[in-house]
């Protein structure tokens, strides 16, 4: 049990560390008025996007042991399912990972723009977005499939969550936050670029709160 919250605490460490870099990163109170072509990046300063990017490779790995956590609290249900989920949680990661350590160049492409002619400038983007963007989307593929094997895994029974835990998968609360990203735009503004980070802070402490409990509960049987 002590492993098992070691590795739930550095998964929670893992989504404060990257969402604070993907925060200084992409965000600045222009973002929303901004969002097509990168244009945004203009208006975060190259101070913090170097921040940013060191912060969240940093931060990035202790993902991995966050992944494990969850794998030790899903395998006494079910340890083929378990290890799918281990599985994909890697893979999101390792995506992910390539991902945000690009942001920081296209942010400085971004910044060069009046140093280059329009052709080149453009050029760059299209690249960029035809072998980074499309990351994103694979991203949201592969968390949408271990949502699902996870939901799968705790209403199987067995493991050590409580089956209301299936709800709080990566792929809902995800879009919970969307929603009221989008209903609440003074939020949103703050939220939607670290989107992820957020989603597996909630993931991650609700997780740890499950562990709490069932640790408690056993020591009580004691």
């Amino acid at each position: 049990m002590k492993l098992t919250k070691i590795l739930g605490c550095l998964g929670l460490i893992a989504s404060i560390l990257v969402g604070l870099g993907e925060y200084l990163l992409h965000y600045s109170s222009d973002i929303l008025e901004h969002s097509k072509a990168y244009e945004f990046f203009k208006f975060v300063s190259l101070d913090n996007l170097t921040t940013g990017h060191f912060l969240a490779v940093i931060g990035l790995p202790f993902y991995f042991a966050g992944y494990i956590h969850i794998y030790r609290m899903l395998k006494s249900g079910n340890e083929t399912l378990a290890r799918i989920v281990l599985a994909i949680g890697f893979i999101a990661f390792a995506v992910g990972g390539v991902w945000i350590g690009s942001r920081a160049s296209v942010g400085n492409i971004v910044h060069l723009k009046d140093t280059m002619d329009t052709s080149t400038y453009q050029n760059l983007l299209t690249h960029y977005t035809n072998h980074m963007e499309i990351l994103v989307q694979a991203l949201r593929i592969i968390i949408a499939t271990l949502s699902i094997v996870f939901a799968i895994t705790i209403l199987k029974g067995g493991t050590y969550y409580k089956k209301w835990m299936a709800v709080f998968n990566p792929i809902i609360i995800l879009i919970l936050l969307v929603v009221i990203g989008k209903l609440l735009p003074s939020i949103g503004k703050h939220m939607l670029p670290i989107l992820m980070n957020v989603t597996h802070f909630i993931l991650f402490t609700l997780s740890l709160y499950q562990l709490s409990k069932l640790t408690k509960a056993n020591n009580n049987v004691k």
